[in-house]
């Protein structure tokens, strides 16, 4: 399925800018110490309507912890997120109010985000219960039924509890419960990673075809590369809470630049056993370093290929290759060829 493109605006719908968020934790027996577990490091995006952007990275590279920062569901520590022009970081839970209704997440457990007390009808129609109250129950329950239509859901299930559904189904009234309002911006975090690989293409297609009819702008955040490249139209790589690629679809698979980018994506798997035997891997060394203890300069120098004595003491700046192409990195223009793109042809 074809994405629709993004509206040309030269103001974007949401602005991120040097988003930080750390956590306090404290260690010791007796003389305990804080340190700050820095899970988003400082970083840069803007999203214009109609657009998906991928976030994609490790576990515990911070991924979902973006997602909830800019939506303020976690509290970010610095920064600035600017939705529509009005800057929301570090408002109160009252004045974020107003702009719940424009601002949806979908989360990665279907049925973990799903109260079980209440019905698939009553789950729902919550947010127009909270948003607009002015509404009737004969109101709410057509819109309900409405938004259950587009989403692949019967209407003769609302008085059901989501115990009696599978997990795409639940997932299907997660996806209804963050459209009934009509947002603007939903933030889809790995929507699918729970589902059977079956399901998976199914919810996938009906967020983008929601995408496509409502106009609506995405933050698609997912560890899997097929699956950003299934839906997204710009793709973000993170790396230890730290922005280290962000560049156009077609520009990231075919002629990623930063050694993290290019090690994800050779690591995606080819469903010709012939290709997939000859496919070049980049095997990355050591595990992914502590966001308590990170890295001096370049946070991925510890597991990079062609990391030098300038990695160690000074930080990459995000650079400009392209228009549409940014990269953090010392030595991209060095970092090698790397095997052709996995899904070039799938």
């Amino acid at each position: 399925m074809s994405l629709s493109p993004a509206t040309a605006s030269h103001n974007p719908v949401l602005s991120v800018k040097d988003l930080k968020v750390y956590f306090p934790v404290r260690f010791g027996s007796i003389f305990k110490r804080t340190y700050q577990l820095k899970a988003v490091d400082g970083v840069y995006f803007d999203l214009h309507k109609g657009e998906t952007l991928g976030v994609v990275g490790e576990s515990g590279c911070g991924k979902s912890t973006l997602g909830r920062a800019i939506l303020q569901l976690i509290k970010p520590t610095s920064g600035q997120v600017v939705w529509m022009e009005q800057n929301i970081e570090g408002l109160s839970s009252g004045a974020m109010q107003s702009y719940r209704r424009d601002l949806q997440i979908i989360f990665q457990d279907p049925l973990a985000s799903l109260n079980p007390r209440m019905t698939i009808g009553e789950i729902i129609a919550e947010p127009l219960t909270v948003h607009m109250p002015q509404l009737s129950k004969k109101q709410r329950m057509q819109k309900v039924n409405e938004i259950m239509n587009h989403v692949g859901l019967l209407p003769l299930m609302v008085n059901r509890y989501p115990h009696e559904f599978s997990g795409g189904q639940c997932q299907r009234a997660g996806v209804a419960r963050a459209m009934i309002l009509k947002p603007k911006l939903i933030v889809c975090d790995e929507p699918v990673s729970a589902l059977d690989v079956s399901i998976q293409a199914q919810i996938l297609n009906l967020i983008v075809e929601l995408q496509k009819k409502f106009h609506l702008s995405l933050i698609f955040i997912s560890h899997d590369l097929s699956v950003i490249r299934h839906v997204s139209q710009r793709v973000m790589v993170l790396y230890l809470g730290n922005m280290v690629e962000i560049a156009d679809k077609e520009s990231l698979y075919h002629e990623p630049k930063h050694p993290y980018t290019k090690a994800l994506i050779s690591a995606v798997p080819i469903p010709d056993p012939d290709l997939e035997k000859k496919k070049k891997r980049i095997i990355l060394q050591g595990d992914l370093p502590s966001p308590l203890n990170p890295p001096s300069g370049c946070v991925f120098r510890t597991r990079c290929p062609i990391a030098e004595d300038v990695c160690v003491k000074q930080k990459p700046k995000l650079q400009k290759i392209t228009p549409s192409h940014k990269v953090a990195c010392h030595f991209w223009e060095n970092a090698g060829a790397i095997a052709p793109d996995p899904l070039a042809s799938h």
